[in-house]
């Protein structure tokens, strides 16, 4: 179907010269977007990817155990998305303080995502509406510290920024000025909550186009974009446990999606965002559900290894159920989790060495720190360093 621009353009002037704005309409798109006979069959495949991913969540043992594992999973991915180079193991390393060596920049900036993003959750959790209230807090946190503290976090911008370029004059696309800001995020809110609009999904697809468009902050935009479809989902019911992040999809087909958000702006194919959205989903959905399956049968194998190991079962096991909960740990925290003396649990994470379970990644005879590194590398793929 064929809308032509889903905005208007204003004159806004910017470093002395005026440049064309883009303010979007308000949602839902009109005319409404076509559902096609096929496009609905997909819609249903893709709520039952979303929901055999929830019965899995269901039935593990400790699903905060995955939560933990997907949440920093997808603060390293979105980041990437956005230029840093910080890998898993960095993050998990930083989070030890345990981190020679690693980009500080980078891994802080990740570690911001993920206190954004779990505090996001928590104030869902306690019953807090997902509004720009809760955006702006998530935005004060993924900017906390670091490279984007100067870019006020936390407040809605009051100056005009771009995407693309080295000024609004040669950008590839300007967001509406700084004074349509806060009017397009008060209709973004309140589609948000109308009772009329289409299922969790589709409100996900759309809100995420619609609020790159806006593009409300000075900085973190794409981050806090993504954070929000997670958001939607969650709050809309659709996973008990926030376990679909989609930045691994998109880092993969980052050109297509930049793309798809132009064609929506310019011409209003909503149709070809959701096809794409829509595939993003299922295949996010179905991976997470073997990454889940994967896991447990590696959980399984390595607790049998440990107990045919002969001596020690008891706290070996402890120790490798600690390495589940934090796949990269020092000694230190091992103890802690396991209740036993420092030297017990040295000599335990040697056994786990020993049967090639754990490895230790620091090279010093002192303050070692151990990872789970089958774990690790079930986690890590797709999210290696652009």
């Amino acid at each position: 179907m064929h809308r032509g621009s889903t905005g208007t353009y204003r004159s806004t002037s910017f470093g002395g010269e005026t440049v064309r704005a883009f303010v979007p309409n308000a949602l839902p798109p009109e005319p409404p977007i076509e559902f096609t006979t096929e496009r609905q069959r997909h819609l249903e495949r893709v709520l039952l990817a979303c929901g055999r991913l929830d019965a899995i969540t269901a039935l593990l043992p400790d699903p905060e155990l995955f939560l933990y594992a997907y949440v920093r999973r997808e603060a390293v991915l979105s980041s990437q998305i956005e230029g840093t180079q910080s890998s898993l193991s960095d993050l998990l390393l930083f989070e030890l303080d345990s981190a020679p060596g690693v980009p500080f920049d980078d891994v802080a900036e990740v570690s911001h995502h993920v206190a954004a993003l779990e505090h996001g959750l928590s104030r869902l959790r306690e019953g807090f509406p997902l509004s720009n209230r809760l955006m702006r807090e998530i935005h004060g946190k993924l900017l906390a510290t670091g490279r984007g503290a100067i870019q006020q976090p936390g407040e809605f911008r009051r100056t005009q920024n771009w995407i693309g370029g080295t000024r609004p004059g040669n950008a590839q696309f300007v967001p509406p000025p700084p004074h349509e800001v806060q009017p397009c995020m008060t209709a973004l809110e309140q589609y948000l909550h109308d009772e009329r609009a289409p299922g969790a999904i589709i409100k996900a697809a759309l809100a995420h186009v619609q609020f790159e468009t806006i593009h409300p902050f000075l900085d973190g935009n794409g981050r806090a974009g993504r954070l929000l479809i997670a958001l939607i989902l969650h709050h809309d019911g659709v996973l008990r446990q926030p376990l679909l992040y989609l930045s691994l999809y998109l880092k993969q087909h980052r050109a297509r999606y930049y793309e798809l958000l132009d064609a929506v702006r310019l011409n209003g194919d909503w149709e070809a965002w959701l096809d794409f959205f829509f595939d993003g989903v299922e295949t996010t959905a179905t991976g997470a559900v073997d990454t889940a399956h994967r896991l447990l049968a590696l959980f399984d194998a390595d607790s049998r290894r440990v107990r045919e190991y002969g001596r020690s079962t008891a706290n070996a096991l402890l120790t490798l159920e600690a390495l589940r909960q934090r796949p990269v740990a020092d000694i230190r925290l091992l103890a802690d989790r396991t209740g036993v003396t420092f030297a017990t649990a040295s000599r335990m994470i040697d056994i786990l060495v020993d049967l090639g379970i754990a490895r230790e990644i620091t090279g010093k005879k002192r303050e070692r720190a151990f990872a789970y590194s089958a774990f690790i590398e079930i986690l890590n793929e797709g999210a290696e360093p652009l």
